[in-house]
């Protein structure tokens, strides 16, 4: 979890991130066309995946970002960056091309990728409101002090109570 311990915890299940993927798809039906999608990896890889079924976008890329950890966000660094065809699209800065990223959280990271491509129509399942403003459309806002712990990251096992001190 990040260094300033966030007080609320949000799992997210497979079928829920697959619904709430799906929805995100809808919501930019009405923005495109898009030409391409960019994803952000590696959490932006699944609901891509999803958009680009749905939207019937074949012509898909990815930009490599780190700063996360499991237990922190660090410093932005781009390992990836973005094909020069993808970038030309519209005219350049990337017109027309849809980016997609599980979550904006501080903006850091979609600040980044937005440099790369400032035209382009960015997008994500869940938003805190630090990111907010970093992208075009999302599904579900969360408190800044809320992890979401995504289903890749996550087993399955016992939850107490809230009551009793959980989550």
């Amino acid at each position: 979890m990040p260094a300033e311990s966030p007080q609320k915890h949000f799992p997210v299940s497979w079928d829920q991130f697959h619904r709430d993927s799906r929805a995100l798809a809808w919501r930019l039906s009405g923005a495109g066309p898009f030409q391409a999608l960019v994803a952000v990896t590696r959490g932006g890889l699944v609901p891509a995946a999803i958009a680009a079924r749905e939207l019937g976008i074949r012509q898909i890329e990815t930009v490599c970002a780190a700063s996360y950890n499991h237990m922190s966000q660090g410093e932005i660094r781009i390992l990836k960056g973005v094909a020069q065809s993808i970038v030309d699209i519209g005219g350049g800065e990337g017109a027309g091309v849809l980016i997609v990223d599980d979550l904006v959280d501080t903006g850091k990271t979609a600040k980044v990728v937005r440099e790369l491509l400032p035209k382009a129509h960015f997008a994500t399942v869940y938003a805190k409101p630090m990111g907010r403003p970093m992208v075009d459309t999302f599904i579900t806002e969360v408190s800044q002090d809320t992890w979401i712990f995504f289903p890749w990251d996550t087993g399955l096992a016992f939850q107490p109570p809230i009551r009793d001190g959980g989550e």
